[in-house]
């Protein structure tokens, strides 16, 4: 069943009703529209204020969210987030771009180290973890304004990154105090470890270096160091002959030397699991449950429900016979700001192309929701003259040539796209 979402003339939130009874409320004029994705309208006279209660289940995750709000009976809403997972990417090369620029107009400065964030303001996270954090109260805060919400239910996971290492690489799974004593413990840096890691020889040729025979090895990033780092399962040893056929393309490393499988997701739900809580804690003005991943497994298969991210949100409020909704949102969060004031790479002459683009565009802006040949898509492209670049939610190219006289707005745009499905 599909559902509009109803607030009171004060902004409260009330039970949903059908789209048959809110079409009459707005004809006779005592409602209207305040949110078209998802719908919603407020009340424009009192109301009896009658509630059920309603549980949010939320499904934490890095690269998935889901949400689902639930009474006994019925599922009012769900709804399934992609967090930003840029934001590193962004940063790495933000700091490409100011050491080269410190080197072409400054002194060299040294490091400072007793300024830095993480150590003047205590509680700091990541940036690229803070984002997501962000974005799983936003989420919620958005749910609680639109259903009364009585109590938030959030699944949180802890992975024990050394044993999924282990797993992964066949080795006997730690136990005791071999949590203390690392992979690299009682090494003096990385690229000593990875040196004797790999005995001295050049992965590729098998080159060793000799008393008789002198040879150059390499530590070599498989992934660049602005993707993978220098994690140890990152870097391999070549010979400097190797090492500069490979940059040059003329030689590809034997199969099986790829990089093991990044655990960078699991060790984010460890790091945000607490601020996390403690956050919806603070912010939210209903009560906020903690549950677990071994429950939500045995809900779903006790009820044969299958997995998906809405549907473990489910089983997290605690409901999983309740009537599923027809109507799911899904939405994908975007980059707030790009104060990046010159494109990179410089035009023919030497010259510097700007890279911000005026606010609007004959009324419009990037990310926009907008109808065009009965199609409702977002601009992802602007030129001056007119002319907008169309997409899909899932990317997909409706027009890279739309003239403006033939969209029509229906969103403004925010940080966040969404699409009912």
């Amino acid at each position: 069943m599909q559902y509009v979402y109803v607030l009171n003339m004060h902004g409260e939130p009330l039970m949903p009703c059908s789209p048959r009874k809110a079409r009459l409320l707005l004809k006779e004029g005592k409602a209207r529209v305040v949110k078209r994705t998802p719908f919603a309208i407020k009340l424009l006279h009192g109301s009896a204020g009658y509630k059920q209660p309603v549980v949010l289940g939320v499904d934490a995750g890095s690269k998935h969210v889901g949400l689902s709000a639930c009474t006994e009976s019925r599922e009012l809403y769900k709804e399934e987030l992609t967090p930003r997972n840029d934001v590193v990417e962004l940063l790495s090369a933000r700091r490409q771009y100011r050491r080269s620029r410190r080197n072409r107009k400054t002194r060299y400065r040294a490091p400072r180290f007793n300024n830095r964030v993480h150590s003047k303001h205590k509680g700091w996270l990541a940036p690229s973890v803070e984002v997501k954090i962000q974005e799983h109260t936003t989420v919620i805060k958005r749910v609680c304004r639109i259903l009364p919400i009585v109590l938030v239910r959030v699944e949180t996971a802890e992975f024990d990154t050394q044993r999924l290492k282990a797993m992964l690489e066949g080795k006997p799974l730690p136990v005791g105090k071999d949590y203390q004593l690392g992979e690299m413990y009682d090494e003096y840096n990385v690229r000593q470890y990875v040196l004797k890691r790999d005995r001295y020889t050049c992965q590729h040729c098998g080159a060793h270096p000799t008393s008789e025979k002198t040879i150059r090895l390499h530590v070599h990033h498989l992934e660049s160091r602005k993707t993978g780092g220098n994690a140890p399962n990152n870097l391999i040893v070549l010979c400097e002959h190797c090492h500069k056929a490979l940059h040059k393309g003329k030689i590809k490393l034997r199969k099986g030397k790829k990089r093991g499988k990044p655990l960078r997701d699991a060790a984010f739900m460890g790091i945000m699991r607490n601020t996390l809580l403690a956050r919806l804690w603070d912010e939210l003005n209903v009560p906020v449950e903690q549950t677990y991943g071994y429950i939500t497994k045995l809900l779903r298969e006790k009820n044969k429900i299958p997995k998906s991210h809405v549907n473990d949100a489910r089983c997290i409020a605690g409901f999983p016979t309740a009537e599923s909704c027809d109507t799911m949102f899904r939405t994908r969060a975007l980059r707030h700001h790009n104060r990046q004031i010159h494109k990179a790479k410089i035009l023919k002459g030497g010259i510097r192309k700007k890279n911000q683009a005026p606010y609007l565009v004959k009324g419009f802006r990037l990310w926009d929701k907008v109808r065009y040949n009965s199609e409702e898509c977002f601009i992802t492209g602007r030129r001056s003259s007119g002319y907008f670049a169309l997409k899909k939610h899932d990317g997909t190219a409706v027009s890279n040539s739309a003239s403006y006289k033939k969209l029509t707005l229906l969103e403004a745009a925010t940080n966040y796209i969404t699409e009912r499905s």
